[in-house]
C-alpha cells in the first residue's frame, strides 16, 4: 500500500488534517490511530468524559516517574486511545491562550506564529455564538457554547466574590483581554461534544481518498538516507506491514507519542538512542526534551446552599440531570463541571496575568486506586482549584524500551524553579482571598480539604507537593523552532535535518500557551495543514 501523506495519530490535529488534506481529492490521505472507534454515546455527551478518566480502553493512562519536587508521587497522566484522542475524553474548557504566548512562540525563532497571524486559523476554526467579529469566527466547525447560558446559580456568588478583590468579570477570555473572573467556554454542539473527530472527520470520512485505520500501532518510521519513505504498522494480531509515503509522513500523536516515535525511528539524543541499540539516523538533541504541563490543586469547601452534589448523590437528583438532558440537551450533561474561574495577577506588577482559577459547583475526589468511579462528596460541596499559566520548569519524555508498547518514561520535573514555587503561593493565597470575601462566606460552611488552615508559605508548598497533580496539558516535546540545539521542528512543522517528515500537535508548542491547549492544538493543526498544502501549489 502506498499514500502521499501518512498521518500519525487521529486526535485532535490529525483529524482536522485528515480532512483538509483529502479535501481537494488531488491527495490519497491515510489516518492511523492507535485506539478504537468514537462512536460510544457517551464519548459525545459532554459528561461522558468521567467515564474515560480511568478506562484503559480509551485512555493509555500514563503516569510520570517520581517526582522530586512531589513528594517523589507518581503523577497521572491520562492521554486519549481512541479516535479524536484527548480531545475526545477532555473536558471542553475552550481557550486559546494570549497574545504574549505567541509573541514568545515568534521569538524562538517562528515568525509566522505570532498572534496577528493565527487569530485568523483560530476564526476559521470555531462558530461563535457572537457570530464574526474581531476575535472570533461565525461559521468554522468548531461550535462553540457559553456556559454562562446554563452555569449552576452557586457560581454567580464566586463572580461577586471576584469583584470584591476588585477583579472585574470578564465575559470572553479569548477576546481583547483575558483578564478576570467568568464563566468559562465550551465547544459543545446543542448537547453534544464539538471536537476535531465529529466536526473535522466524520465529514471526510466518505471521501475515497481518505482511509482511516483503528487499532493500529505505528511501530517505526522508515528513512532512506534522511528521506522518510514508510512506516511500519502492527494491528492487535500483532502482524507488521510496511506503508509507503509518497510524499510526507505526519505525526500527530501529541506530546508524549511523537517524541518516543521519533526517538524509535532513530531520530533523536544519540545517548538515548545508544542506550536501546537503535541505529541514529540523525542526531537531534531537543527530541523529547522541554517538556511542560500545567500542575494544579483543589481546595475543597462545604456550602449551605445545593450544589451539583446534591443533583448526583441522589437517584432523584440524578433522574431530573437525564431527563433535562435526554429532552432539552441541557444541564450537567450537557456542559463542563468546569464552570467557572478565569485568569488573575498573582502579582500586581505584572502584565499579563499568570494564575488560572477554576470554580467548580461540584466537589469530587479523584479515586486514588484507579477505579473509574468519580464520585461526588456526601455533601453540598464546591472546590477551587488553579495552575499557573506559564510555568518556567521543563522536563522530559524519552522510550524506556526499543518497544513500541513499553510505557514512556515522563519526567516532567513539576516545581523545579524557584518562580514556580512562588506563583503556587501566589495562586493559593488567590483562592484564599477568594474565600474571605462576604460573597463566599455567605455560602459557606467549611473548608474540607485541608482540614487545616494554609496560614503559612511553607503550609502552602507542603500542601501542594502532597496533593497537586497534572491538569493533563502536556507539550512542547518536539518543540518548534530555528535552533536545532534546542527545537525539533521548524517553523514549517518540518523536522530538522530530515526530509518529508513534520509534527503537527502540541508537542510543536516552543511554550505552554495561558490556559488550556486543546483549542491551540486544533489552531496548530489548521496553520500546519494550510503550510502544507501552499507548498503543493
Amino acid at each position: 500500500m502506498n499514500f502521499d501523506y501518512i498521518i500519525v495519530g487521529g486526535g485532535s490535529a490529525g483529524c482536522i488534517l485528515a480532512d483538509k488534506l483529502s479535501e481537494s481529492g488531488k491527495h490519497t490521505v491515510l489516518l492511523i490511530e492507535a485506539g478504537g472507534s468514537d462512536n460510544s454515546l457517551w464519548y459525545k455527551v459532554p459528561i461522558g468524559y468521567a467515564k474515560s478518566y480511568y478506562d484503559p480502553k480509551v485512555n493509555w493512562m500514563f503516569y510520570s516517574e517520581p517526582e522530586p519536587q512531589l513528594n517523589n508521587r507518581n503523577i497521572y497522566c491520562p492521554r486519549g486511545k481512541i479516535l479524536g484522542g484527548s480531545g475526545a475524553i477532555n473536558a471542553m474548557i475552550y481557550v486559546r491562550g494570549f497574545k504574549n504566548d505567541f509573541a514568545d512562540w515568534a521569538d524562538n525563532g517562528n515568525p509566522l506564529w505570532t498572534y496577528d497571524k493565527v487569530l485568523p486559523f483560530f476564526k476559521q476554526l470555531e462558530t461563535h455564538p457572537d457570530g464574526e467579529t474581531e476575535y472570533h469566527g461565525g461559521n468554522g466547525p468548531i461550535k462553540i457554547t457559553q456556559m454562562k447560558t446554563g452555569a449552576h446559580p452557586i457560581c454567580s456568588h464566586y463572580l461577586n466574590a471576584c469583584r470584591e478583590i476588585g477583579v472585574e468579570v470578564n465575559d470572553d477570555f479569548n477576546g481583547e483581554n483575558p483578564h478576570g473572573g467568568g464563566i468559562y467556554d465550551i465547544n459543545v454542539n446543542k448537547g453534544y461534544r464539538s471536537s476535531s473527530n465529529y466536526e473535522f472527520l466524520a465529514k471526510a470520512k466518505g471521501r475515497s481518498n481518505l482511509t482511516v485505520m483503528l487499532d493500529t500501532i505505528v511501530t517505526k518510521i522508515n528513512f532512506t538516507g534522511k528521506r522518510a519513505s514508510s512506516v511500519n504498522i502492527s494491528k492487535e494480531d500483532k502482524t507488521e506491514e510496511s506503508i509507503t509515503a509518497n510524499r510526507e509522513v505526519i505525526l500527530s500523536t501529541g506530546a508524549v507519542h511523537s517524541p518516543i516515535l521519533l526517538q524509535r525511528s532513530g531520530i533523536g539524543p544519540r545517548d538515548v538512542l545508544a542506550k536501546h541499540g537503535i541505529e541514529v539516523i540523525h542526531e537531534l538533541n531537543a527530541v523529547g526534551k522541554n517538556l511542560q504541563d500545567h500542575i494544579c490543586a483543589s481546595l475543597y469547601f462545604e456550602a449551605n446552599v445545593k450544589t451539583l452534589n446534591d443533583d448526583l448523590n441522589s437517584l432523584w437528583g440524578k433522574a431530573k440531570t437525564a431527563i433535562n438532558y435526554v429532552l432539552f440537551k441541557k444541564g450537567l450533561f450537557a456542559l463542563s463541571v468546569n464552570q467557572a474561574g478565569g485568569f488573575f495577577r498573582g502579582n500586581k506588577n505584572l502584565v499579563n496575568p499568570n494564575i488560572q482559577l477554576y470554580f467548580n459547583p461540584l466537589s469530587y475526589q479523584i479515586p486514588k486506586d484507579g477505579s473509574n468511579n468519580l464520585k461526588p462528596e456526601p455533601y453540598s460541596g464546591f472546590l477551587l482549584a488553579f495552575n499557573p499559566c506559564r510555568p518556567t520548569s521543563r522536563g522530559t519524555i524519552e522510550i524506556s524500551a526499543n518497544d513500541p508498547l513499553a510505557k514512556p518514561i515522563i519526567r516532567p520535573n513539576y516545581l523545579s524553579t524557584i518562580n514556580d514555587q512562588n506563583e503556587i503561593i501566589q495562586g493559593t493565597k488567590l483562592m484564599l482571598d477568594i474565600m474571605k470575601t462576604e460573597a463566599m462566606q455567605k455560602i459557606t460552611v467549611r473548608q474540607t480539604v485541608p482540614d487545616y488552615q494554609l496560614d503559612t508559605e511553607e503550609k502552602i508548598l507542603d500542601y501542594f507537593r502532597d496533593n497537586s497533580g497534572s491538569i493533563y496539558h502536556l507539550c512542547g516535546t518536539c518543540a518548534m523552532g530555528d535552533d536545532v540545539t534546542t527545537s525539533v521542528v521548524d517553523q514549517y512543522l518540518r523536522v530538522h535535518g530530515i526530509e518529508n517528515v513534520r509534527v503537527i500537535d502540541a508537542s510543536i508548542f516552543p511554550n505552554v500557551t495561558s490556559g488550556n491547549t486543546n483549542a491551540t492544538t486544533m489552531m496548530v493543526a489548521l496553520r500546519g495543514a494550510d503550510l502544507i498544502l501552499a507548498e503543493d501549489k
